[in-house]
């Protein structure tokens, strides 16, 4: 990794074992949850998307020098208590999570990665993360379907958004987990914090507000 900037095997570590994660969950929620074969199809169409980019970052991990299991290996405890805390008890609980719990990561992803860009990390990894990162097919996805069950039943509204708080809790609990199980992580989130972590949770709550509003739920306290 030496022409990389310090800490990016491990965000690219933890993002390639977040990937492979969700597509597990995807999978699993479409078999569980999904009411109709139309809607299991399109989230396990999801599934595959998310596994295809997980494909891509453990290859790129590889052509770095660093082997794979061993990048991701530190943060599978911590992503793995995440979802084992956040289980989705129905469908639209499933959609909340895929939609809430996965965006506030990526942000969190985003914010470390997009500092380390313009320190010199390399235009390769930038256009990966770029492409791994991008959202917008589940976004629509879980809007689309979740706006459509509160129109329906307005009274989903309150139960979803304490579900919604509950995600943002465990996943900002759990980003804390992320960072201290690698120093050269904590360092580079703090950096692109601009040294105070304060501000990028700040600004990871104001972008899960937006979310939220785009589900047609109110953020809460």
């Amino acid at each position: 990794m030496s022409d990389s900037p310090p800490g990016i095997a491990d965000l690219l570590g933890v993002l390639a074992y977040a990937e492979l994660t969700a597509f597990l969950r995807l999978a699993e929620d479409a078999t569980r949850h999904a009411p109709s074969l139309t809607d299991r199809a399109a989230l396990g169409g999801l599934a595959a998307v998310e596994y295809a980019h997980f494909e891509l970052l453990r290859d790129r991990i590889a052509s770095l020098g660093v082997d794979p299991e061993e990048a991701m290996a530190p943060f599978v405890g911590p992503l793995d208590a995440w979802h084992a805390r956040t289980t989705p008890g129905d469908w639209l609980e499933a959609l909340v999570k895929a939609y809430v719990g996965t965006g506030i990561a990526l942000d969190f992803y985003r914010e470390a990665f997009y500092r380390e860009a313009a320190a010199g990390m390399g235009e390769e990894t930038r256009s990966l993360v770029d492409e791994v990162l991008a959202d917008e097919e589940r976004s629509q996805f879980a809007v689309e379907r979740v706006r459509a069950a509160l129109e329906e039943d307005p009274k989903l509204a309150g139960r979803l958004a304490l579900w919604s708080r509950r995600l943002v809790g465990e996943a900002l609990s759990q980003g804390r987990y992320v960072a201290e199980a690698r120093p050269a992580l904590a360092e580079l989130l703090a950096e692109a914090a601009g040294g105070e972590i304060g501000k990028m949770v700040t600004r990871l709550t104001e972008e899960h507000g937006e979310r939220m509003a785009a589900l047609g739920l109110t953020p809460g306290p």
